[in-house]
């Protein structure tokens, strides 16, 4: 179907795209013409983008008077209408809050989940039930409120274990007045919207005025929950010197993001919450930190002065209008954390990016810099086995050759091969890497299964050469690259050289860290065959030649005479004196040192 764009306002506003009548996608723009364009023009798009042009058969806008407006709108329209492709961060479940019942004469505390506009019998809502519980049991232990349900309140004959635990004050058998009760559910609505600090001022308060009126049980109760409070205090550690913040972190890794929040209350970490998103479901960083923070605090009413983020944001303000348009209160996103702050600031970097590393497995993390590689190299087919070269010496003796394999599920150990170069070879790394290839494409003659790529560890002139021998054989088409150290051999300074030049890589791409694994893996393997052939070498020497001297008869002269210099100058009638040692040895030693 053709849409007509030309009637698409140039203002802010949300735009839907309906397939046969359905909204399949929501969005918010500064400039609505421009960015619906934006899903209908021939540059290349996303695999979500594409599936949203493909099935988009009819565009429906709305104006707003800025683009706070739209954001607010947005998501408002996203919870309603949760199209298919507004998976960003939707949450479908409840949050936990704390429910205080007091419809009732003696209210209770619980947990109860809602995800509707909430009033003041709910405190919350937290990112997790534990939290939930834990500030339960907080208050029990301070204020005494009970938490059993209204049936088994009414059907009580004598107080419960939580009583016991000194938990409840045991309202159900009429162990508190109404009155007093009421004011501990005063005091417990109050600890819940303030700091500790605050709390136990306006306990001593309560303490004064109580002996000033001569209530001296009413002071002692105070006194106890005072103490039970403090107590509680010791027993749990303070996080932060920060009172009230909530951290947000965006991390994006391997074609997905990994997002964290991180709920602090006075000083004490409330609750933590991740998500994992995939690449194809978010535009960008910034689209997903909106998504979180405006998700995060639609029920909320428990919205702190300041927010941290990991990452920078150009809508810093935008975000900060529609939180205070929509909840009428100010927050202040910050993206630098004070000293005391630092270490959950890390914590939460550290928890979006382990969720994504819990969430991919080795294949994943090999199939996506695989596929990077091959789009970084500009080849129009899928690599799906690489094999990489290296050649070890020691000054020119004892070369080898390492040929270490990977594939999309990482390295294949068992593939690796080990090569001894000819001594006509050792030292000279084009002749020993036009040695090693001859007989590694004659194995692939035999069927061996074929790499899509090899990559040399060298320069220009070991690329061109190694190409010339893929060239000329059967198997020519096979991609070759070379990575090349860098100055001083300092890591991440290496260049990659194709057949089209230098490519260029970011450093910190899949690609690049997959190419330096292999390199690195390459030489490690190439290095330790050549140290055990140079070990095995030294352990040999012209006594292994001499018939009749074995393993321990070499040690003994090795022990006594202590090198080979020294055994061939000593006389017959010296070697003759050692155990094991006869005049026909001894002359066939002489005679074999002495060539």
């Amino acid at each position: 179907m053709e849409l007509n764009l030309k009637k698409v306002p140039e203002t802010p506003g949300v735009y839907k795209f309906f397939n046969n009548s359905e909204i399949i996608y929501i969005g918010k723009a500064k400039n609505l013409k421009k960015r619906v364009s934006s899903y209908f023009g021939n540059a290349q798009k996303d695999r979500k983008t594409s599936q949203i042009k493909k099935l988009t058969d009819q565009i429906e806008t709305f104006t707003t008077k800025n683009e706070v407006e739209a954001l607010l709108l947005e998501q408002m329209l996203i919870r309603e209408n949760k199209p298919k492709f507004n998976i960003l961060l939707r949450d479908d479940k409840t949050y936990p809050y704390i429910y205080f019942s007091l419809d009732h004469d003696f209210p209770s505390v619980s947990l109860k989940r809602t995800k509707q506009a909430v009033d003041e019998k709910y405190f919350g809502p937290f990112v997790s039930s534990h939290a939930v519980k834990s500030s339960i049991k907080e208050i029990q232990k301070i204020f005494k409120i009970r938490n059993c349900s209204d049936n088994t309140f009414a059907s009580r004959t004598r107080p419960c274990i939580e009583h016991q635990m000194k938990r409840c004050s045991a309202p159900c058998v009429k162990n508190i007045s109404s009155n007093d009760y009421s004011e501990d559910i005063s005091s417990a609505k109050s600890y819940l919207s303030s700091s500790d600090s605050q709390t136990i001022d306006r306990l001593k308060k309560e303490i004064e005025v109580s002996v000033s009126t001569l209530a001296f049980e009413k002071a002692a109760e105070i006194r106890d929950r005072l103490n039970r409070l403090t107590l509680l205090r010791e027993e749990q550690s303070v996080t932060t010197l920060a009172k009230d913040l909530d951290i947000f972190s965006a991390y994006e890794d391997n074609g997905y993001l990994g997002v964290c929040i991180i709920v602090v209350r006075r000083g004490k970490i409330r609750g933590t919450k991740t998500n994992l998103i995939k690449k194809g479901y978010f535009n960008s960083i910034e689209s997903v930190y909106q998504g979180a923070i405006l998700n995060f605090y639609n029920n909320n009413i428990d919205i702190p002065d300041k927010v941290l983020c990991i990452n920078k944001l150009e809508s810093k303000e935008l975000i900060e209008a529609a939180i205070k348009k929509k909840h009428s209160t100010n927050i202040k996103i910050s993206f630098t954390p004070s000293k005391d702050i630092r270490p959950l600031f890390s914590l939460c970097k550290m928890n979006s990016q382990q969720v994504i590393s819990n969430h991919l497995s080795k294949e994943d993390k090999y199939t996506y810099a695989f596929k990077e590689l091959a789009k970084d190299l500009g080849l129009f087919s899928d690599i799906n086995r690489i094999e990489t070269f290296d050649v070890s010496h020691f000054s020119g003796d004892s070369a080898v050759a390492s040929c270490v394999v990977f594939s999309k599920t990482g390295p294949l150990k068992k593939r690796y091969r080990l090569y001894n170069i000819p001594k006509e070879f050792s030292g000279n790394d084009i002749g020993s890497l036009e040695n090693v290839l001859n007989r590694r494409l004659k194995y692939l003659d035999d069927k061996d299964i074929k790499p899509d790529l090899i990559v040399i560890d060298g320069g220009k002139t070991q690329l061109k050469f190694t190409r010339s021998i893929i060239k000329a054989s059967i198997h020519n088409d096979i991609k070759v690259i070379s990575i090349a150290k860098g100055g001083n051999r300092v890591r991440a300074t290496e260049t990659i050289f194709s057949a089209n030049g230098v490519v260029e890589f970011d450093k910190y791409s899949k690609s690049y860290l997959l190419l330096q694994e292999m390199r690195d893996e390459a030489h490690r393997f190439a290095i330790s065959a050549q140290r055990k052939k140079k070990k095995n070498t030294i352990k040999k020497s012209k006594l292994d030649l001499v018939p009749g001297v074995g393993k321990v008869l070499k040690k003994r002269l090795l022990n006594k005479f202590k090198n080979i210099k020294s055994i061939s100058d000593t006389s017959i009638e010296d070697l003759m004196t050692l155990k094991g040692i006869n005049e026909k040895i001894a002359q066939e030693i002489k005679s074999i040192l002495n060539k």
